[in-house]
């Protein structure tokens, strides 16, 4: 797939007509007497040309530059800026509410009980109508002001979706440290197993998409980790015509960096969901590698236990299955079920479900194992067999009991 050129595109200016002229404020009044409501100019309101659709998470101290920098950039055109925040300790959704009483366009949603980028933009999408939705960030590293340009572009027809790249001729990373942008250029060349080597920049989070491509995949999305566009161009069935904006990305506005080491293993997992996903479930393969860890540790603590002699071989076991069970509810709580994290009291009832589905899984793991060695099977097959069996019964009983079920 070759990229189209962007010559010009980023440069031109643009001159948007207004919002409401008088006779479209006519107009409106017209037909909204004609259906009964109040024929008043104060409320007709053209529909959005472009939805703005920003994930929060503690932004509290940016949203209000962000929404005046748009308001400023943006002149001309019929546009509405959507939080949606992830339920915010520092009160990022009240702080949108106090904006929206001052202007209309700005509005949140506020999600309880879900976590994630990626899932957070599809949400936001599909909230809006405007037939141009752009996604950026709140802490300012985006540059608005590339938002024209790209509206122009996807305008004149050809184009599915423009992003404003830090790699194509033009574009910078700012300040960015010699381990931060290493990082980045690995990610993007193993992007490539999934998108097209055209895309310069597919971990670029600020974009601007036609509704209708959006649409056309987003029930292929996996909303997975954080890198939306990654996700966008390896769904769907037809190839995303793009252009690649050149911007220079700037240092954090207010609050701090998302960036830590969970963005890798969710990064991890949205590539291999795009991969083999429609095999198996990235959150069962995740499962299966903490698993294989838990496995590691119930020998170390076995080892730790029993050849010292200090407990007999059978409560040796048993005490290294409990901390092996202990270990992976832990862990897939942080990396598995991260967008659905179990926290407070909730945490303990999760561990005790856990632990419990996973002792039924134990016993049918010997169960079967047995069955078949009892039928003239090999004993290593039985033995996987065995363990397939439990980790499938594990993974989709837990998924429901202990990490599915919102209660208390």
């Amino acid at each position: 797939m070759t990229p189209l050129p962007t010559a010009d595109l980023a440069s031109t200016p643009t001159d948007w007509p207004a919002t409401a002229t008088m006779a479209d404020t006519a107009s409106i009044s017209a037909v909204a007497g004609t259906i009964g409501l109040a024929a008043d100019a104060d409320r007709a309101v053209l529909a959005r040309e472009l939805s703005i659709v920003v994930p929060t998470f503690n932004e509290s101290a940016n949203v209000a530059e962000l929404t005046r920098r748009l308001g400023e950039t943006l002149r001309g055109i019929a546009w509405e800026l959507v939080f949606v925040d992830d339920d915010s300790p520092d009160r990022t959704a009240e702080a949108v509410r106090r904006l929206s009483q001052q202007d209309a366009r700005v509005r949140v949603i506020q999600r309880i009980g879900r976590r994630g980028l990626s899932s957070a933009c599809v949400e936001g999408v599909l909230a809006t109508s405007a037939p141009f939705v752009a996604v950026m960030d709140a802490d300012l590293q985006h540059d608005e002001r590339l938002l024209p340009a790209m509206l122009q572009a996807l305008g004149k027809g050809g184009l599915d979706i423009a992003i404003g790249s830090r790699y194509v001729d033009g574009g910078q990373i700012g300040e960015w440290d010699e381990q931060r942008a290493l990082i980045s250029r690995l990610a993007t060349r193993v992007s490539h197993a999934v998108v097209p080597a055209a895309l310069k920049d597919p971990m670029s989070g600020f974009f601007m998409i036609r509704r209708e491509a959006f649409m056309d995949r987003v029930h292929s999305l996996s909303a997975l980790g954080f890198k939306i566009l990654v996700d966008l161009f390896a769904s769907g069935t037809q190839p995303l015509r793009f252009v690649e904006l050149p911007y220079e990305f700037r240092a954090r506005h207010a609050g701090q960096s998302k960036l830590d080491s969970h963005v890798a293993w969710d990064y991890g997992m949205l590539l291999i969901d795009k991969l083999i996903g429609r095999w198996i479930p990235a959150r069962f393969v995740s499962f299966g590698l903490i698993g294989s860890a838990g496995v590691i540790v119930h020998m170390a603590v076995l080892a730790a236990l029993f050849k010292p002699g200090l407990v007999s071989f059978q409560l040796g076991q048993a005490l290294a299955a409990a901390v092996a069970m202990v270990f992976n509810f832990f862990v897939n709580n942080l990396l598995t079920y991260r967008d659905q994290r179990l926290r407070g009291a909730r945490l303990l009832r999760g561990l005790a479900s856990f632990m419990l589905v996973c002792s039924v899984g134990a016993v049918a793991n010997v169960g079967v194992a047995q069955f078949l060695f009892s039928h003239e099977q090999g004993w290593v097959p039985a033995a996987l067999i065995g363990i397939v069996v439990a980790a499938v019964w594990n993974f989709a009983t837990s998924s429901f009991y202990t990490w599915g079920r919102r209660s208390g």
